[in-house]
């Protein structure tokens, strides 16, 4: 009897290992998705050990200057803005009427700025399947996904964005379709791509036949 029962559980035993690592064995086959592998390819494992971000953003056209400098903490949601006329200090989990419309601007900027982790942020957004088609500026042909939001919630619901990137999960190029629409509302390059302690930035976006570069400055990523 004592060798049934004996039997009895090393079956279990047995059974539930093997359960159990067909489990690994799937958690580990588990597809990366397109999103995954362009954000990681900017560095977006790296976003943990993130302390401070510290930015300038900046928009030229023709001989006109704007721009507005961020400190962004991510682990206490802590924003400073900077600008010529004030400073503004928030923290963006009690936001109120006296920073929302800086926080408005923070947004914006950040989307720019780090762009791809966005796709994996961004969770109740829909994100495409990719698809061959050619760059709106390039005119090359090459990869393309759509991030497109819902209709409710956020700053500027319903919007579309449309990635283009190259055989190195780099993006080259986007547009961005305001409510979804067809036509596009904004269409830049993504230039000049540096590294900043593991994250990647493209420091420069352009339009076609236009003189106007929205870039980034004094760029500061402290990690822990």
């Amino acid at each position: 009897m004592r060798l049934l029962y004996t039997i009895s559980i090393l079956s279990i035993l047995l059974f539930s290992c093997k359960n159990e690592t067909k489990q690994v064995q799937k958690e580990e086959s588990k597809p990366t998705t397109t999103a995954e592998i362009i954000a990681n390819n900017y560095g977006f494992k790296q976003f943990k050990n993130i302390k401070e971000i510290a930015f300038t953003f900046n928009v030229d056209r023709d001989s006109s200057h704007y721009q507005r400098s961020w400190i962004w903490k991510p682990k206490s949601n802590d924003v400073t803005l900077i600008t010529a006329k004030d400073t503004i200090t928030y923290n963006r989990k009690s936001i109120d009427s006296t920073s929302i419309k800086a926080d408005q601007g923070f947004i914006n900027d950040k989307f720019w700025l780090l762009t791809p982790f966005q796709l994996m942020w961004d969770k109740s957004a829909t994100i495409s399947k990719v698809v061959k088609a050619k760059a709106p500026i390039s005119k090359l042909e090459t990869n393309k996904i759509t991030i497109t939001y819902p209709n409710n919630g956020g700053y500027t619901p319903g919007d579309a964005y449309d990635f283009y990137f190259n055989d190195n999960y780099l993006i080259t190029e986007w547009v961005y379709r305001e409510g979804n629409k067809k036509e596009a509302s904004l269409i830049t390059t993504f230039e000049n791509h540096k590294d900043f302690n593991g994250i990647k930035i493209a420091l420069e976006h352009k339009q076609a036949d236009v003189n106007w570069n929205l870039n980034f400055t004094d760029i500061k990523v402290t990690t822990e």
